[in-house]
């Protein structure tokens, strides 16, 4: 009987909610998880039998199984959604999943590189080269805009208004969104782009890509990733970074400096504003260091 109700949820998942192919098989691997704790407890109940005891005790199984706090609180999102479809069709009257709780997940705050590491990072670049010129660019750009290592790769020069300060970035989704572009960026777009892209051979395809390889083709998410990588162990920087972490150093400094949290949002291309909310982590002792100058209760020595 669950064949026919998996056979419906996917139906739904792919008509009604519009989703990917990923995301639809995603969500019925969380289903099949549930009927495979129910075959292991031999209590292949149906969905509209089915109480909060008994998918409390299938998250208690995944968590035995070894799974982590945010796989475990994925799994639960997909049983909720199963019952939401589950309710709509009437094949059950009540949601058992409503009241479940899912494991708190603890955010790990990544690492953030100061803008004197920035500056740092940068200038180990060797500029008299053709590779360094684009790789100035490159790191001007990310710090400057915020832009995941996709957007970046992708970066199209029909997309830059650098006239007006702008540029126009395909993010997650392909949803587009506009971002300012800072005055040093823009200097060396124009000084890569008309002083070393221009004597490339391109490749056909990648005539509007901005940023290039040695074929004349655009550049690999891991080649971003050794440029930064390769520039931090020159500068002496021990913190583990990635293309990542230009990215988040771009956010949490505009924070820090008492940026507004949507204008950050909205320049990061996030969908919630509460995965933006990452970001409004301080220096924990530059905390201590303001209570214990403005705290009435520390200024009297109490």
């Amino acid at each position: 009987m669950w064949d026919a109700y998996k056979k419906g949820y996917k139906a739904w998942l792919r008509l009604e909610k519009s989703l990917s192919d990923n995301s639809v098989e995603a969500y019925l691997r969380d289903v099949e998880k549930l009927t495979e704790y129910l075959q292991t407890s031999n209590q292949l109940l149906q969905p509209a039998e089915l109480e909060l005891k008994d998918l409390q005790q299938f998250v208690k199984w995944i968590g035995e199984l070894g799974m982590t706090a945010t796989s475990q609180a994925r799994i639960i999102s997909g049983i909720r959604s199963f019952y939401k479809y589950c309710l709509l069709e009437q094949i059950t009257k009540n949601d058992p999943s409503t009241l479940l709780e899912a494991p708190k997940t603890r955010r790990k705050l990544p690492d953030v590189l100061t803008f004197e590491e920035i500056e740092l990072v940068i200038a180990q670049l060797d500029q008299s080269t053709p590779d360094g010129g684009r790789n100035k660019a490159i790191l001007e750009t990310m710090y400057s805009c915020g832009l995941r290592v996709s957007e970046l790769i992708n970066l199209k020069i029909s997309c830059l208004y650098l006239d007006v300060g702008f540029v126009r970035v395909i993010g997650k989704g392909d949803k587009e969104r506009l971002v300012p572009i800072g005055r040093d960026a823009i200097k060396y777009i124009k000084i890569y782009k008309d002083n070393i892209r221009v004597h490339q051979e391109i490749q056909p395809g990648f005539e509007d890509i901005l940023f290039l390889n040695r074929r004349g083709k655009n550049l690999s998410r891991i080649m971003i990733f050794y440029i930064i990588k390769a520039m931090a162990a020159k500068a002496g920087i021990t913190k583990h970074i990635s293309p990542h972490t230009f990215r988040h150093s771009f956010a949490t400094h505009l924070v820090e400096g008492g940026a507004d949290l949507r204008a950050v949002q909205e320049m990061l291309g996030h969908e919630s504003i509460t995965t933006t909310e990452i970001y409004t982590h301080l220096d924990r002792d530059y905390l201590r260091d303001t209570l214990q100058r403005f705290h009435p209760a520390y200024r009297s020595g109490r």
